[in-house]
């Protein structure tokens, strides 16, 4: 199963980012997870929030360049070896990591080149994944 991910185009100055959560905290939103790349003047921020269609709203209606995509969430077990177990399901079925960032604890965030496959695979797997409705309760 996949969740929503909220993507801003965003400029690399001072006080971006801090207004893309303004705008989020005024909808009501919570951020669950993030991850700012710099690609030198301009980044994406990717946020996992609670209310995904709130928070792409929100940013549209103040001009803000974003969009939604699907990514894979999963819970890992704190144990040494365990992202590298996970990875090499993937890259063993020819599955490209996009890119991946960390959320809360060992909760991390994937995306991937075959959407589908890779959540039919991992949910065939000893791997927890995360569901929409779970990202409220994770603290």
């Amino acid at each position: 199963m996949s969740i929503a991910q909220i993507s801003v185009f965003s400029e690399s100055k001072p006080g971006h980012l801090s207004r893309v959560l303004a705008h989020f905290e005024e909808a009501g939103v919570s951020v669950r997870g993030y991850s700012l790349g710099d690609t030198g003047e301009y980044g994406i921020v990717r946020f996992i929030v609670d209310k995904p269609e709130t928070a792409l709203d929100a940013l549209k209606q103040a001009g803000f360049a974003c969009t939604m995509s699907q990514v894979i969430c999963l819970r890992l077990a704190d144990v040494p070896g365990e992202l590298a177990r996970v990875v090499g399901i993937l890259a063993d079925c020819g599955i490209n990591i996009i890119y991946s960032y960390s959320m809360i604890s060992t909760y991390i965030v994937i995306s991937v080149s075959d959407l589908q496959a890779a959540e039919e695979l991992l949910a065939s797997k000893p791997v927890d994944l995360v569901a929409p409705d779970e990202l409220a309760s994770l603290r």
